[in-house]
């Protein structure tokens, strides 16, 4: 098993923004990825598998809605917190991540907002301890940067509600116990839906061949005629601006998250290029390769004062939507830039499994489309800037 050598970069003594209880999370997050994912990663990337194993001690580390109230089952942090975990763990894999997020935001996070005592009492638990793994919604084949048209419906038959429909690109959807599905009812207004596995008509298909997430399990979710009881529907909030609210949460994670990955690329490039000598010295010592790592730690150093700003504004509850999409279209695009560049640093090393850079590379490739692509990201910041919206 390959030996995790990672060291965090610090360049503008960040951690001196953090409090004492924020560098405990961190470091135990990031000691659990150096013991438990980075040893076997490779492995499961190359095998497109989902280390089922590790569930337990994600939960432990807290990575189960760290932000969910203990009275159900949640470390009851701060915003921050979340945020450095997420980090630590897409250092080890932008897929483990996205387990760990989707489980947090997408099916935690709706349930503790949007839905009731009896609801918030029966599943939050079972989730926060990695006992029932969740799910979320809301693409389809149809519609992805455009939720709204969502083909996806349910009736209501009297004691039940009749699901009709597919999703598509769902993380966690082959072995999730239940799935929070965004649908629209019979006068066209979104609300959610907790479906659990085993309802009729309820199936799961995993999704194959892909280049990207390798080691994250993803799915779809087909619905035929599946009755769903009356007390799953979430009462608290419908309409497209439910499910607009959980990806707020889940692209503030990866905004964090795409640092980790951009930090081990950087990592891994930066100790490379004082061992590889080529014309007699290292090949750190020539400018070019100099002029890439600095690169890097100057966008990684402004990557982190700006989740840095965004936590302590959700914090204070004052972050806007706008501000979320800004961080996440940012984060993930330079951590895209810094792998490929840390991948051209190693030459053809680079594209081993040896090294993480490429299966990085490869993961980010999906962190920069999901959650809202880079260009819908950019048109929301256009959006708040100029009060004109391109997408009418």
């Amino acid at each position: 098993m390959k030996q995790d050598l990672f060291q965090a970069p610090d360049y503008y003594n960040l951690d001196d923004l953090l409090t004492e209880e924020h560098k405990l999370i961190r470091n135990t997050a990031r000691e659990w990825v150096k013991r438990a994912v980075s040893p076997i990663i490779e492995e499961y990337a190359q095998k497109a598998e989902f280390p089922t194993q590790i569930i337990n001690g994600l939960a432990e580390i807290g990575a189960f809605g760290p932000y969910i109230p203990s009275a159900y089952g949640g470390a009851g942090l701060d915003q921050i917190s979340y945020g450095l975990i997420m980090q630590e763990i897409e250092r080890g894999d932008s897929g483990i991540r996205s387990t760990a997020s989707v489980q947090s935001s997408l099916v935690m996070y709706p349930i503790f907002k949007y839905g009731n005592e009896v609801q918030r009492k029966k599943y939050l638990p079972k989730l926060a301890s990695g006992e029932w793994m969740g799910c979320f919604g809301l693409t389809e084949p149809n519609h992805g940067s455009n939720p709204s048209g969502m083909e996806t419906k349910f009736k209501d038959m009297g004691d039940h509600y009749l699901l009709n429909g597919a999703k598509m690109w769902i993380s966690n959807a082959p072995f999730a116990q239940i799935a929070v599905v965004w649908a629209k009812n019979e006068e066209g207004r979104i609300h959610g839906l907790i479906v659990e596995r085993g309802m009729e008509g309820f199936t799961t298909p995993t999704t194959h061949n892909k280049w990207s997430l390798r080691a994250s399990a993803t799915g779809e979710l087909i619905f035929d005629n599946v009755k769903v009881p009356k007390e799953n529907l979430l009462p608290n909030k419908s309409g497209l601006g439910a499910p607009l609210g959980c990806l707020d949460s889940a692209r503030f994670g990866i905004a964090w998250g795409a640092i980790g990955a951009a930090m081990d690329c950087y990592d891994t490039a930066l100790r490379y290029c004082k061992e590889r000598e080529q014309f007699g010295k290292p090949i750190g010592q020539f400018q070019l390769q100099q002029k890439k790592l600095a690169e890097m730690i100057t966008e990684i150093t402004k990557a982190q004062l700006l989740v840095w700003r965004l936590g302590t504004l959700r914090n204070e509850g004052k972050a806007t939507s706008a501000q979320i999409s800004m961080a996440k279209l940012n984060n993930v695009n330079m951590a895209i830039t810094i792998a490929r560049e840390a991948r051209q640093m190693l030459g053809g090393m680079g594209i081993t499994g040896e090294y993480s850079i490429m299966r990085h590379m490869m993961n980010l490739e999906s962190v920069i489309t999901y959650e809202g692509t880079h260009d819908i990201h950019l048109l929301i910041t256009g959006l708040d800037v100029t009060g004109l919206s391109a997408f009418k």
